[in-house]
């Protein structure tokens, strides 16, 4: 009998893996995921699982955007990047920083939630990062960006998500309990 027991660290060890075997390095190998980073991302599978109804498409998303983040630590580690893209780079850094801010303030302060504001940031996030890849990942890197971006960017989900009445309430809470001691660590 399966089990319905989703760990993106575990998930996130075999994608380190494949991408490892293509492009062997210690560098690479020091972009594991930390515990933080795991709890959120098990939280956003629960929540999408929860919203979507559909395991597959949950284990989807957070798949590809677990892909994302590695691929691109990876292209950062290895100095991949031009004098434009570390620039762009920088720029990205600080909107994923303040999108993190934004999404805990909105959490811990009543009545400021605003789905247009974060759906707004989570895609200028996802053109900065269109932008910052399109020179060293395929179109299928592009395809699991817009997947990931359109999933969280929605402002129904959002809204949902955000519901101070709604079934989403304590996963909201560890999502920001996670984001918020990823930004006291620095990691954001």
């Amino acid at each position: 009998m399966a089990t319905d027991v989703f760990n993106s660290k575990n998930l996130a060890v075999q994608v380190q893996k494949k991408i490892l075997g293509k492009m062997a390095c210690k560098s690479v190998a020091n972009a594991l995921i930390d515990d933080t980073s795991s709890n959120v991302l098990d939280e956003l599978y629960s929540v999408t699982k929860e919203y979507t109804q559909s395991k597959k498409e949950a284990e989807k998303i957070i798949k590809n955007l677990i892909k994302i983040v590695l691929k691109l630590a990876i292209l950062y580690r290895n100095d991949q990047f031009n004098e434009d893209e570390i620039a762009l780079m920088e720029k990205f850094k600080k909107k994923v920083h303040q999108l993190a801010m934004t999404v805990v303030s909105f959490h811990q302060v009543d009545f400021t939630f605003d789905r247009n504001v974060l759906s707004k940031l989570l895609n200028e996030c996802r053109e900065m990062l269109h932008q910052l890849i399109n020179r060293h990942l395929t179109s299928k890197s592009h395809g699991r960006i817009n997947n990931v971006f359109s999933h969280f960017s929605d402002c129904e989900f959002l809204a949902a998500l955000y519901n101070p009445y709604g079934s989403y309430k304590s996963h909201l809470q560890k999502l920001c309990d996670g984001v918020n001691k990823m930004l006291d660590d620095g990691n954001i």
